[in-house]
């Protein structure tokens, strides 16, 4: 089965499909949230009945990195802080494909930050996760965006003097269309999530909270967490961005007071960047990657046509 004559294929799923034959046990540390997002990505996906054939996923470098090594499906390792671009280059040329991206707070909101903006504005179809566990992992435990001010590691002995990313805020801010924040300790609400963003049409942004034991011992393991759509204390409209920004603020102070608040807190309908870039004419309604699926298709100039355009 291809990826093309996958996409589509509707039947029952089974999440054991997502489980890489070859090196199926993940080498994270014992405790590592990021178990859990995988986890969660399988039972969404089956939940959906996507099979690996539908499916692509880019990951960053870092801990997080690992994720398209144990989770089956196409992937795509790319270096640090770039998987968006990829996503969105893999989106554009074959809509049909269901695209994950997924990198650590640290790939995702410092190094990769400008992709993830750009990203957001320009609403491309696709799913991110970010890995936010507050530090970064991989390379041993040094101060990252998230990190909360006065965090003391190896390279801010004295403590960060920083305060951290708001990464919600700044997704709504940048033109996420699907904003939530989900925990490892939440396991059900993380695959009800993922499934939803995987559905949502456009971009959708899940932070999720994901502890590290071994680098980041002083931060909390994100328990007692309150999920907002559940709770009689919160009340906003999702599809408000006034109301989720307000929200989202608050939600982003109390997490480095001690209370976790987790749920969806942003969602819009307007059209994605490929729907809007299909009904200007400015891209094809046969996806480009099956143009040349073809053996006996002509290649296209496409520089050529461009400068005699423009000559």
């Amino acid at each position: 089965m291809s990826a093309f004559s996958a996409i589509g294929d509707q039947r029952e799923a089974d999440e054991d499909e997502f489980t890489p034959g070859i090196e199926p046990q993940p080498t994270w540390c014992p405790g590592c949230g990021d178990f859990a997002v995988n986890n969660a990505l399988k039972k969404a996906m089956s939940r959906l009945g996507k099979n690996p054939d539908e499916v692509l996923l880019c990951t960053g470098i870092g801990c997080s990195g690992k994720l398209n090594s144990y989770f089956e499906s196409y992937g795509f390792h790319t270096i640090h802080g770039r998987s968006l671009p990829v996503a969105r280059a893999a989106k554009l040329a074959n809509p049909g494909v269901e695209v994950v991206a997924a990198g650590g707070d640290g790939d995702g909101y410092g190094i990769g930050g400008n992709h993830f903006m750009h990203t957001a504005r320009e609403n491309h179809d696709m799913t991110y996760i970010v890995f936010n566990n507050e530090i970064f992992g991989l390379t041993k435990g040094q101060t990252s965006p998230t990190s909360p001010k006065g965090h003391k590691s190896k390279t801010q002995p004295s403590g960060s003097a920083k305060q951290p990313v708001r990464p919600l805020s700044l997704s709504l801010a940048s033109g996420a269309s699907y904003v939530a924040r989900t925990a490892a300790v939440n396991p059900n609400q993380a695959a009800d999530i993922i499934a939803e963003a995987v559905e949502h049409d456009g971009f959708a942004h899940i932070d999720f909270l994901t502890q590290c034991p071994t680098w980041n011992k002083d931060a909390r393991q994100y328990v007692p967490y309150t999920d907002v759509q559940d709770s009689d204390d919160y009340d906003f409209d999702v599809t408000n961005r006034e109301e989720a920004g307000k929200m989202m603020y608050e939600v982003e102070s109390k997490l480095y007071e001690g209370e976790v608040l987790t749920g969806r807190f942003y969602k819009d309908d307007r059209p994605s960047y490929g729907e809007e870039k299909r009904a200007t004419g400015e891209m094809p309604d046969e996806p480009l990657a099956e143009r040349y699926y073809d053996e006996d298709a002509e290649w296209e100039r496409c520089a050529e046509q461009l400068i005699d355009k423009h000559t």
